[in-house]
């Protein structure tokens, strides 16, 4: 009897006990995108420690490829999660802000002594109060404009500049004391041009999903068809025009009259709708 009373009161205690948690799991799509883009960083840097920094430069650009298709396709497979965030936050750390100071520093600012090691570690520093500014105020910055240039353009800034500058047949730190002070001068432009607070289009307002024109067909062939012809010098063109345009709308909308400033304060100003997500 005492058995009997021993097993029920056993059964009894494991009714009683809560519940266990469910072991939580990782959305593996959108994570691929993520470790590729990783790798794309840390290939890169790998590349320029051999001296191969035109693979360098195609690692960093490649990695800038995935990292715009992860958050993309996590929303359209509906995988979004905290773990996915933090750990493309982390991707762009390496592939973003520690890989083009190194490669930088290792293609000709090493020639240079002190100031080019400085100049890569603000640019790696700054890369990282860049994406910390961009996760803690991702609710309240106006969704149109970035506040500061984003991460992957000040890579592909520094990055476009290296790989032509290679193509062209410099190789950095030989070719004296003008190259070595001009990776410095693009180097620290692109570092601190992230931490500021000049707004640069994120073109996030741009929908797929709409019909245009077949004229506008016609110029992507075109634009296409111009960067194959010599695609080093045409992304860092690209790239060049893009990172200076900020300060061309911020003094726009200065001589305009217009707020300058990204943060949205109140959702009940004319001047702030839109500003939240």
């Amino acid at each position: 009897m005492s058995e009997i009373q021993q097993v029920v009161g056993d059964a009894s205690e494991a009714a009683d006990a809560p519940p266990r948690a469910r072991r939580k799991g990782i959305y593996i799509l959108p994570n691929l995108f993520t470790l590729a883009a990783l790798f794309g960083g840390f290939y890169a840097i790998v590349m320029a420690m051999n001296g191969r920094f035109e693979e360098s430069a195609i690692g960093v650009f490649c990695a800038m490829v995935l990292d715009s298709l992860d958050g993309r396709v996590a929303r359209m497979t509906n995988t979004q999660s905290t773990f996915g965030e933090q750990m493309d936050s982390l991707s762009d750390m390496v592939s973003f802000g520690a890989a083009p100071a190194l490669i930088a520093y290792e293609w000709a600012l090493k020639g240079i002594g002190k100031p080019g090691w400085i100049a890569a570690f603000v640019y790696c520093s700054c890369a990282a109060l860049r994406l910390a500014r961009f996760n803690t105020n991702l609710a309240v910055v106006d969704k149109r404009f970035f506040q500061g240039l984003p991460s992957p353009a000040a890579a592909a800034l520094v990055m476009g500049f290296i790989w032509l500058m290679d193509n062209q047949g410099y190789a950095g730190a030989k070719e004296g004391t003008w190259l070595m002070w001009t990776t410095f001068g693009v180097t620290l432009y692109a570092g601190l041009t992230m931490v500021t607070n000049v707004p640069f289009y994120s073109f996030k307002d741009v929908s797929f999903k709409k019909s245009v024109p077949f004229i506008v067909i016609v110029a992507i062939a075109l634009a296409i068809a111009v960067i194959n012809i010599h695609v080093p010098a045409a992304l860092f063109s690209l790239f060049m025009f893009y990172g200076v345009s900020g300060y061309g709308v911020y003094i726009w909308k200065r001589m305009k009259g217009k707020p300058v400033s990204l943060i949205a304060t109140s959702t009940d100003e004319p001047d702030e709708q839109g500003l939240h997500r």
